[in-house]
């Protein structure tokens, strides 16, 4: 699905990422990790064509995605809040994306049922600006938007940052959710190596910019990702 071939991010003389080769197959839920500057959101802004890389390229589904736009339709993101129009009610944004997915407003409103819980009766119906939402329900918007069209990638960055203990359980059980009645391929980056180790089944380690592990998830791994980090 994805395909990374000798990609390299530079600024002046810093390397920031260097990826020689890393491949996502579809319908695997992925999760990448490192510490601060290790190149995660690096990583997904070249996924997004948010940047362009200094050499080499990134393949989504048969597409290259500096050169072409065409992966678009099919993928979608929550990377942070600057994704989303602050001065848009939850409601009149989700209708916004909706329509750039082919979705109708009944089509919204049911799809939107599904998310009454993890909204937590604090989303919908209460005329607030995206804008004056807390750092955490703002994510909650901007996470529920990247679904609408059933696209088949997803990527979140660090989706669990300024969620509550309870958004947290439900985000973990609806990306489990996700993997398992759908063939999507969700890509998560979290500093929180327990809750990526509990929804992912392959997690890649960045560390100045190159992969230095690529794990599939079983018992083990938190312990493993744990005496790394640790170290």
């Amino acid at each position: 699905m994805i395909e990374t071939q000798n990609l390299t991010k530079t600024y002046g003389k810093d390397t920031v990422l260097n990826i020689q080769s890393l491949d996502i197959p579809k319908g695997q839920s992925f999760g990448l990790v490192g510490n601060n500057g290790a190149g995660k959101t690096t990583f997904f802004s070249l996924l997004l064509d948010l940047i362009r890389p200094s050499t080499g390229r990134i393949i989504n589904n048969g597409i290259q995605v500096d050169t072409s736009e065409e992966w678009k339709p099919f993928t979608s993101a929550f990377i942070d809040e600057s994704f989303l129009i602050g001065y848009l009610t939850p409601e009149e944004y989700f209708y916004f994306i909706g329509d750039l997915r082919g979705q109708s407003k009944s089509d919204i409103d049911l799809f939107l049922n599904d998310f009454h819980a993890f909204f937590h009766e604090e989303i919908l119906g209460k005329q607030k600006y995206l804008r004056d939402l807390s750092k955490g329900n703002q994510k909650k918007v901007g996470i529920v938007a990247s679904l609408i069209g059933y696209p088949d990638v997803v990527i979140l960055d660090e989706p669990f940052a300024n969620l509550d203990p309870t958004t947290q359980i439900r985000l973990k059980t609806l990306i489990r959710e996700l993997a398992e009645q759908r063939d999507l391929s969700i890509l998560v980056s979290s500093h929180d190596l327990i809750h990526v180790t509990e929804v992912c089944e392959r997690i890649v380690v960045l560390h100045k910019g190159e992969v230095v592990r690529d794990i599939k998830t079983s018992e083990e791994t938190l312990k493993e990702l744990e005496v790394f980090f640790g170290g």
